[in-house]
């Protein structure tokens, strides 16, 4: 079956009217051309080219040929700069997976951070659970996630810390721990307590993150178990109870002065902020951009809110 190539060698034997010239325009040698041209002469069953003593010319059938295969070269030259286009527009789109907290207390500064520093650089976030971030890792559908909490064991998951995450009692303004900075475990077992519903992942890391610090959370006076991060808020704001939650979430009603964060006496309860890359993936060189960003702690600690506990 003819090729491409072969009609790209017929097209400039046909233009330049001289095998030896079309040789040396194509950089290849002068009986590669003619093995070409015979080859495409014997798979069609015609003459193309007529060879005088002043070069070739083209044979009526020859002529249709032409007319059809520069039609076809042209076409194919077009969907080149068409894929490459895409290709390039593409590589300037960064993909990146993030669990919920990430995606709405930690992207947005970053997402900031990278507009500005690298303005042809768009970065598109996929906010999903832990689980499913690892999955479309491990898939290859996304090259790298930004995930909180417990990961999921596979030799193909590379897990890299690029920042900490601290959980932390909130109250609301008007509460009367609002100007503490720590009570203990015995103060806060005897408070309305408001978390998240059985199986959240946040409901797990805040169990694990109490039992690291040789704390049960199953003495808590849990008074409502909720489904959302920002009803858990609002209900404290409220004054229907505490709560632990990630020092990230609140703060901005924190510094509104509508909630009010402390510690855990004796207990600091901090999570990892991970990257997962799959260990055999390819990175493009936009996504290097975006991890060497996170990647660099002092960048980071310009960038995200400073803690508002000591």
């Amino acid at each position: 079956m003819s090729s491409l190539g072969q009609f790209v060698v017929f097209k400039e034997v046909a233009d330049t009217g001289n095998v030896t010239q079309a040789a040396k325009h194509l950089h290849i040698s002068q009986p590669s051309v003619s093995i070409q041209i015979q080859n495409l002469e014997q798979e069609y069953n015609v003459t193309l080219l007529e060879r005088t003593n002043r070069g070739v010319l083209l044979t009526e059938c020859g002529e249709i040929f032409y007319q059809y295969i520069s039609q076809v070269i042209q076409a194919m030259r077009e969907a080149q700069e068409v894929m490459l286009e895409h290709e390039a527009k593409q590589h300037r789109n960064v993909h990146v997976g993030a669990t919920l907290t990430i995606g709405e207390y930690v992207v947005p500064f970053i997402a900031d951070a990278m507009y500005h520093e690298h303005p042809q650089i768009n970065l598109n976030v996929k906010i999903a659970n832990t689980a499913n971030m690892a999955e479309e890792v491990l898939d290859k559908q996304l090259h790298l996630a930004l995930i909180e909490g417990p990961v999921p064991s596979s030799p193909d998951l590379v897990v890299e810390n690029f920042w900490h995450d601290e959980l932390v009692i909130v109250v609301g303004i008007d509460h009367p721990w609002s100007k503490l900075l720590s009570v203990s475990f015995e103060e806060l077992k005897s408070e309305r307590f408001i978390i998240r519903e059985q199986g959240s992942g946040t409901r797990k890391v805040m169990e694990n993150a109490l039992k690291e610090g040789g704390v049960d959370a199953s003495e808590l006076n849990i008074a409502m178990e909720l489904n959302s991060t920002r009803t858990i808020k609002q209900s404290v704001m409220s004054g229907l109870g505490v709560t632990i939650i990630s020092a990230l979430t609140v703060q901005r009603e924190c510094r509104q002065k509508q909630l009010s964060m402390l510690r855990l006496e004796g207990c600091q309860l901090q999570r990892p902020l991970n990257i997962l890359t799959h260990k055999r993936g390819f990175l493009t060189s936009d996504e290097q951009t975006f991890l060497s960003l996170i990647r660099n702690r002092n960048r980071l600690k310009e960038i995200l809110p400073p803690p508002l506990l000591p």
